[in-house]
């Protein structure tokens, strides 16, 4: 590998990098590409299956999305789709997945705000349909039920039905590499088990030093989650962001859900809202959660991240005031205090239980099982510059061959989209061409 100068490395080979792989191999007239990853297989971190809410992420039951927001990220969602259902069945069927979903409203106000949002979103998302308790009942009856009885709340949901709305994003970056290295023209090289240990400029070009060689390249993508924030920090580039890592946990019940059941967002709170989702991982089983810990970590499980996250903290006096505004929030306050609890054995299952009732009323403190080993982290921003916590994702670009990539969600469902972001500024630096009509395409294939 070190024998060449490629066109573009790719750092990292969660799914985001795997896509900008299979689109530049794809859509491209590039002909020397590489991806390199530190674990000896792709996607063994934040894409891994068990690490993240195997959910694509539309916009449309996601209450804490603008309109304007969910059809940018639907425009992507889409693009996930209609790649896995070009795969064949016995691969298609592995990657994505047919779950109805609903978002549920519990009690006047969150009612109130599903049937204002319903007639805002349904012109833009015709599959949605507005669900009273009784159809709720019909769809999800263990929402509803209560020994044989309705629960007194009042219930409104917004739901979408015959549609693809869940993910193995481990298994879609597998394809995705094993796609890009169809193209028999091109020199598409994947190098496993081999970490990185700096990126320096050489010229016109990047030097990718490894820990078994040094590769040479005319632009490189960084896609690394938290690590994307430690490697530009180490070239003096993006000084001017922190990183606020929060942890995620789930729990596992038997299966009470017969698809994806959200709830409404509190717009006070930077974090997911507990939902209930079928894994596709552990068939007869439904995943409740997350949790949102702020866990000093880049990678989950891995205590060696600590130094990094350090490095990348830069900690002062302004992330200490953006992580302090936080904390006046009381809304947000006690959701971090309760989330700690969380974390206190014997008291974790009974507060995390009075949570879950809000989706199943009937649960039992016997039916929960913390979810062990499951769950990622998500690599927050803090903009020093702005005072402020980005949330979502973010990219680092100085504009000369090299750009950063921080994606947590809903970084996974747009990867394609992300790709072709990325490949639109390489095509400026390097002036290749780029055949955008995959992406531009409008229609999506029916469900089979």
């Amino acid at each position: 590998m070190a024998s060449q100068v490629y066109d573009v490395v790719i750092v990292g080979g969660g799914v985001a990098g795997s896509a900008l792989l299979y689109s530049l191999a794809m859509f491209t007239d590039l002909k020397r590409i590489a991806l390199v990853e530190k674990y000896d297989r792709v996607a063994a971190v934040n894409s891994k299956a068990t690490n993240n809410s195997q959910t694509i992420h539309c916009g449309d039951i996601e209450t804490n999305y603008s309109l304007e927001k969910a059809l940018r990220v639907r425009r992507s969602a889409q693009m996930v789709v209609r790649y896995g259902m070009q795969l064949p069945p016995s691969l298609r069927d592995s990657v994505i997945y047919q779950f109805p979903k609903m978002v549920l409203g519990v009690g006047p106000e969150e009612c109130a705000v599903l049937r204002e949002r319903y007639e805002t979103f349904k012109p833009h998302f015709p599959g949605m349909v507005l669900l009273e308790k009784a159809q709720i009942a019909e769809a999800e009856p263990n929402v509803v039920r209560v020994d044989g009885h309705d629960r007194p709340e009042d219930l409104v949901a917004i739901a979408i039905q015959g549609e693809y709305t869940a993910v193995n994003y481990g298994t879609l970056a597998q394809t995705f590499i094993e796609q890009a290295q169809t193209v028999s023209d091109k020199t598409v090289d994947l190098s496993l088990g081999n970490p990185v240990l700096a990126i320096e400029p050489s010229g016109s070009n990047y030097q990718v030093k490894t820990t078994e060689t040094t590769l040479t390249a005319r632009f490189v993508v960084v896609s690394a989650s938290g690590y994307s924030l430690l490697f530009a920090h180490r070239m003096g580039i993006g000084l001017q962001y922190s990183c606020l890592p929060v942890a995620g946990n789930f729990y596992y019940t038997p299966q009470n859900l017969n698809g994806k059941v959200y709830t409404v967002q509190n717009d006070k709170l930077p974090f997911a809202a507990i939902h209930g989702d079928p894994d596709v991982t552990a068939p007869g089983k439904t995943r409740f959660g997350p949790t949102a810990l702020p866990l000093p970590l880049l990678e989950r499980g891995n205590p060696l991240t600590f130094i990094h996250y350090l490095e990348v903290l830069k900690l002062d006096r302004t992330v200490a005031e953006v992580v302090w505004d936080l904390f006046r929030v009381s809304d947000i306050r006690n959701y971090i205090f309760k989330n700690i609890a969380f974390e206190v054995p014997g008291l974790n299952r009974r507060l995390f239980l009075r949570d879950a009732r809000k989706i199943i009323p009937s649960l039992q403190l016997e039916d929960l099982e913390y979810a062990h080993g499951v769950g990622g982290i998500r690599p927050q921003l803090i903009d020093r510059a702005q005072h402020k916590l980005i949330l979502g994702q973010a990219e680092i670009d100085p504009g000369d061959g090299i750009r950063f990539n921080v994606t947590p969600s809903p970084g996974a469902t747009t990867c394609l989209g992300n790709a072709e972001q990325d490949i639109l500024r390489i095509q400026q630096h390097l002036g290749c061409e780029f055949d955008r009509s995959w992406f531009e395409a409008e229609t999506l294939p029916l469900p089979v």
